[in-house]
């Protein structure tokens, strides 16, 4: 799972690897680093976790780039991790319902004018 500079942090990576998969995020080398997280900047270092995560920027990015304009919620009107989590969430949904309706629909709207079915 390819993530941002901010998912660095030891206890998602142990529990990333528990439960099947490795996140690919930028990781500091610090003076004292553990052996445990060499392994993951040598990963980030190395050029196949170079390709991996560079393929963020062309997946993630205009994902969440594209269910912000459809769903206009840039920037969030409210504030706090929950409320903005809820809106945000409730987004997804959103454009997760239009994708499928388009589908069942077989309608000819690619999914990039998902936002023309709500009249954006």
């Amino acid at each position: 799972m390819v993530t941002d500079p901010g998912y660095d942090d030891q206890s998602l990576c142990d529990s990333s690897l528990e439960m099947g998969f490795q996140l690919v995020c930028p990781v500091r080398r610090y003076r004292k680093t553990p052996e445990e997280r060499l392994k993951l900047v040598n990963f980030y270092q190395s050029a196949l976790g170079q390709v991996v995560y560079s393929k963020r920027g062309i997946s993630v990015e205009l994902l969440i780039e594209h269910i912000q304009s459809v769903s206009k919620i840039d920037p969030v009107s409210v504030r706090g991790y929950d409320r903005v989590r809820g809106i945000i969430l409730l987004s997804v949904l959103l454009y997760q319902i239009l994708v499928y309706y388009n589908c069942k629909m077989q309608m000819d709207i690619p999914r990039r004018a998902i936002k023309y079915l709500i009249g954006c």
